[in-house]
C-alpha cells in the first residue's frame, strides 16, 4: 500500500518563498516518477511539476516555470517543491501522487494522490 504525507504548505505573502515536501512509503521510491498538482476553490485540479526517477528530469507546467523547481531526495523517499516569488493565483491545495503512464502533463496520468497541503498567498 502506498502512503504519500505532503508538509510544508502556510500562508505567505506575494513575492515570498514556501518548500512543499511529499514523503512516500510503501514501495521502491527511487523507480516511480512523482508529480505535483493543486486545486484551488471552484476549479479543477491541475498539473503543477513532475520529476523523472533515474537521471531526474523535471516537467513544469507554464504557469509556474522559472518560479518552481521539482526535486527529490531518493536516499529520504521525498519529493519537494521549491516555490519562490508566490503570487495570489498560487493560492490552492497542493497534492502529489504518482505517476501511472501518460501525459505527465494530465492529472489523469497519475494515482495515490496524498491528502495535499494548503498553500495560501495574500498581496
Amino acid at each position: 500500500q502506498v502512503h504519500l504525507v505532503e508538509s510544508g504548505g502556510g500562508s505567505v505573502q506575494a513575492g515570498d518563498s514556501l518548500r512543499l515536501s511529499c514523503a512516500a512509503s510503501g514501495r521502491t521510491f527511487s523507480d516511480i516518477v512523482m508529480g505535483w498538482h493543486r486545486q484551488a476553490p471552484g476549479k479543477e485540479r491541475e498539473f503543477v511539476a513532475a520529476i523523472t526517477s533515474r537521471s531526474p528530469t523535471q516537467y513544469l507546467a507554464n504557469s509556474v516555470k522559472g518560479r518552481f523547481t521539482i526535486s527529490r531526495d531518493n536516499t529520504k523517499n521525498t519529493i519537494y517543491l521549491q516555490m519562490n516569488s508566490l503570487k495570489p493565483e498560487d493560492t490552492a491545495v497542493y497534492l502529489c501522487a504518482i505517476y501511472r503512464g501518460g501525459s505527465f502533463y494530465s492529472t489523469n496520468s497519475y494515482g495515490y494522490w496524498g491528502q495535499g497541503t494548503q498553500v495560501t498567498v495574500s498581496s
